[in-house]
């Protein structure tokens, strides 16, 4: 009966990572992030870098009159810098901070497409032992024959101290 609840509980958790995600790559690595979380894809633009930031940080942009941080995905995950490229663009995610909601752009490779994957096709992270962190890991997302890394964007990004950059 134990064993039962476990393995509903599971399926629950699993079944609330479904839904739509929005695909994009780094590299050779193919990623996703929650749809409800994105409020636009942009072009990438000129950015303003801002002195004594992370190297990740790439700057600030003005999106319609509101100054956005921006952050190279790339070098957070600490992957070789690209060059801009025709298919390079930002996403405008919205994310929460300590009950603060942020819009942050993110650069990108390249966008994909809009998946809905089901419950039953994401697995939770892989562990590999103590010494690598995983909890930004929202689950591994199974599609086709391709694994895309579903990204929990809040945990990623919550470490940036966005807000005092744009204090």
């Amino acid at each position: 009966m134990a064993q039962n609840a476990i393995q509903t509980e599971s399926k629950n958790t699993l079944r609330d990572k479904e839904g739509k995600y929005l695909t994009f790559a780094l590299g050779s690595e193919e990623y996703g992030l929650e749809i409800l979380k994105v409020r636009e894809i942009i072009g990438y633009m000129e950015i303003t870098a801002v002195p004594q930031t992370p190297a990740y940080v790439k700057g600030v942009i003005n999106l319609r009159g509101q100054v956005i941080p921006v952050i190279d995905l790339r070098a957070k995950f600490g992957m070789e810098t690209a060059k801009v490229t025709e298919e390079t663009c930002i996403i405008v995610v919205e994310i929460n901070q300590e009950g603060r909601k942020f819009s942050t752009g993110i650069v990108v490779d390249h966008v994909q497409e809009v998946l809905d994957i089901e419950g039953e096709n994401i697995e939770e992270a892989p562990q590999f032992g103590s010494t690598v962190n995983t909890d930004f890991i929202l689950g591994m997302g199974k599609v086709g024959e391709s694994v895309k890394i579903l990204l929990d964007i809040d945990k990623v990004l919550g470490n940036c101290e966005l807000g005092t950059i744009l204090n």
